[in-house]
């Protein structure tokens, strides 16, 4: 069950007296019932915040369904980890002082590097590779680890028994995904640091639930349990409260977008535009054209592909011909990647001994080779067709499925992890630099602010002291009227000559102090400018190392909004994943934002979205109106020019993608 401050959140009890015809408000993922609806809607919007955390997987910020989600997710990976490993990992986890992360890459390391009995991977043998079977595992203090291994043939028929070391064999990948192992320590346990098994499972594998004596002090598994026990009522009773206290806050908008209701202070809502749908593909296949083209879009320099619009990435795929340069340039850089991977699809090549280089003329021979090794009896049955050289006439989904499964395996290989880690890495030293510079340009206006305010201080004090002085000096010309009427003529002179001393030298002063002001505030401003420029330029150099692209947000009733960097439209999708619709013009843009009610929690941050983009996605959609206005113009300018003049026929937009050339091809 979610956790509700890193603690566990008793649900409310089925009412005991509830009537078979009462009429009742229920919450649909957690199935409890409300007799009054100001309490139903009370809980549903504590649910609808974003204050929950997947046990299964610890990841915070989450409302209760995603939470459930998440945990369900991570349930059925984990029931899918392999049942072979759980013995040794379990017994790397028992007890151990390790953060869940260093503990994860210690078992990972360890499974990479040591083989298990009954393995069945492949090995070195006169200098050729061969598919073999792990019987011992032999332990030398001082070489490496060997192994007793048995040879196989293509029956998986035992040949012959050999002892090689550990360099000749060819390691797999581990099975899972370090996300899965993570998900399977905190299911095997119920507390960390150090982490400690439940004790079914460490007598289910003989794993001793003895406490080492460092660690007698910090622990003591019978002890925590009879805590439990003792303590259990009065945790519940507590997490009740403090939920009712919870409960007792007056609601607050934002809320969950389907309970908000009409008010006299809304504003004017506009009418939701309609996304247009004209896809050339069925609507279905819609999803997985937008995450193939996108792949390939952004990864396109690891790729060595150029990149190419969407229109004509579909436009290739509605094709009958075979040997489309943008399909065949598309799949041969997919396939390039896994035979750099020295995975099993390189392997494989090996044995057929295929050369390195995929051309127009062999691609289909790669293909089939992968097709084979993934096992998918569906995709396997189109080997033979594409093999006869008439890969276009395959189905438009069998297509795209080909193009999931090429993609995935992408995902998954060394080279591709390898980059992405690299991209995050980088992306978070920016984003530390980008926070940087915004710290940086605070304080420079709360320092420019406070030199303000003590500079006003200061002319304030000096005023005071100049009104001071003038008192003083007025008083003591008063007791001394009768010796400045005696006062020469001569003296009156010398005292106007050294007025007017003083006011030039005020004058030269106040010029000098002029010029230092003015050239104060320019390096204010240049450093300001500075400080902008710096910061644009970080947040290109974050948008260069992309990593995955995310919707936008979700409408009030779950529909999704996609913005992709290199398209200009705004993909809809529906909450049942089965339509697909997008706006394309600036005019159906600003409807949609006009459309949202900032009321509900899903709306509103899909608006601040929009907003955060809008100049990007208006300039993009705009530029694309104007291009298909000017292409418009020139053709009804054609169509009225002299019958005497005759005009080269214009070419098809719709065949732009036979023209497509690679230009980042490996040689």
């Amino acid at each position: 069950m979610p956790l509700y401050k890193r603690k566990p959140f008793s649900l409310l009890e089925r009412p005991d007296d509830l009537k078979s015809d009462e009429l009742v408000f229920q919450i649909r993922f957690t199935k409890e019932i409300f007799r009054d609806y100001c309490e139903y809607l009370k809980r549903i919007n504590l649910y609808r915040q974003r204050i929950w955390t997947c046990k299964s997987t610890g990841k915070l910020n989450l409302t209760y369904e995603e939470a459930l989600v998440s945990e369900k997710q991570a349930s059925e990976k984990v029931q899918q980890f392999p049942k072979e490993l759980m013995e040794p990992v379990l017994r790397e986890v028992q007890f151990s002082m390790l953060t869940l992360r260093d503990l994860s890459s210690t078992i990972s390391a360890k499974l990479q590097e040591r083989l298990l009995e009954g393995t069945e991977i492949y090995g070195r043998k006169n200098n050729r590779i061969y598919p073999c079977k792990i019987v011992k595992v032999i332990d030398e203090e001082v070489e490496k680890t060997q192994y007793q291994v048995a040879w196989l043939d293509k029956d998986k028929k035992v040949t012959e028994n050999a002892v090689v070391s550990g360099e000749d064999l060819i390691k797999k990948k581990l099975p899972f995904a370090r996300d899965v192992l993570k998900s399977f320590i905190r299911e095997s346990t119920y507390r960390s640091c150090p982490w400690v098994l439940h004790d079914k499972l460490a007598m289910k594998y003989g794993i001793s639930t003895n406490l080492p004596e460092e660690l007698r002090s910090k622990i003591s598994p019978k002890k925590r349990k009879d805590k439990e026990a003792n303590n259990g009522e009065r945790k519940r009773k507590k997490l009740n409260n403090d939920a009712k206290d919870e409960d007792d806050e007056p609601i607050k908008y934002p809320i969950d977008d389907l309970l908000v209701r009409p008010a006299a202070d809304d504003p004017v809502f506009t009418a939701r535009p309609i996304p247009s749908r004209n896809f050339n593909v069925p609507m279905d296949c819609v999803g997985d054209l937008l995450m193939v083209w996108d792949f390939c879009s952004s990864y396109s320099k690891l790729l060595n592909l150029s990149p190419f619009s969407l229109d004509d990435f579909e436009n290739a795929l509605c094709y009958k011909e075979s040997n489309i340069v943008l399909l065949v340039e598309s799949y041969s850089a997919l396939l390039r990647i896994l035979m750099k991977d020295d995975g099993d699809y390189y392997i494989a090549l090996q044995k057929k001994k295929r050369k390195p280089k995929i051309t127009l003329i062999t691609w289909t021979d790669y293909l089939c080779d992968f097709l084979e090794l993934i096992g998918n009896a569906e995709l396997a049955a189109h080997i033979s067709t594409i093999k006869r050289g008439h890969y276009g006439l395959l189905d438009m989904h069998s297509k795209l499925a080909i193009f999931c499964e090429l993609v995935a395996h992408v995902l998954s290989s060394d080279i591709m992890r390898e980059k992405l880690d690299e991209y995050i890495e980088e992306r978070k030293a920016l984003a530390s630099e980008k926070r940087g510079k915004a710290l940086e340009e605070g304080k420079k206006r709360r320092e420019k602010k406070e030199m303000m305010n003590s500079q006003n201080g200061d002319v304030a004090k000096k005023q005071k002291e100049k009104t001071s002085s003038k008192e003083q000096n007025q008083k003591h010309a008063s007791e001394n009227s009768v010796k400045e009427v005696k006062k020469s003529e001569k003296d009156a002179k010398r005292v106007n000559l050294d007025t007017e001393l003083t006011i030039a030298s005020i004058k030269a002063s106040v010029g000098k102090g002029s010029k230092k002001s003015t050239d104060v505030e320019k390096k204010e401003a240049d450093d300001e400018t500075n400080i902008a420029q710096r910061k644009q330029y970080l947040e290109r150099e974050m948008e260069k190392r992309f990593v995955r692209s995310n919707p936008l947000g979700k409408d009030r009733d779950y529909n999704r909004y996609w913005f992709f960097r290199k398209d200009s439209r705004i993909f809809v999708e529906s909450c049942d994943h089965k339509q697909w619709g997008y706006y394309s013009s600036k005019t159906e843009l600003d409807s949609l934002m006009s459309s949202l009610n900032e009321k509900g929690e899903r709306e509103k941050a899909l608006k601040q979205q929009l907003e955060k983009r809008y100049n990007k996605i208006s300039g993009e959609m705009q530029k694309i109106s104007k291009e298909a206005h000017r292409i418009q113009m020139e053709e009804e300018a054609a169509v009225r020019r002299s019958s005497r003049v005759r005009a080269p026929p214009r070419e098809n937009p719709a065949r732009a993608f036979l023209k497509y050339v690679n230009k980042l091809k490996e040689d």
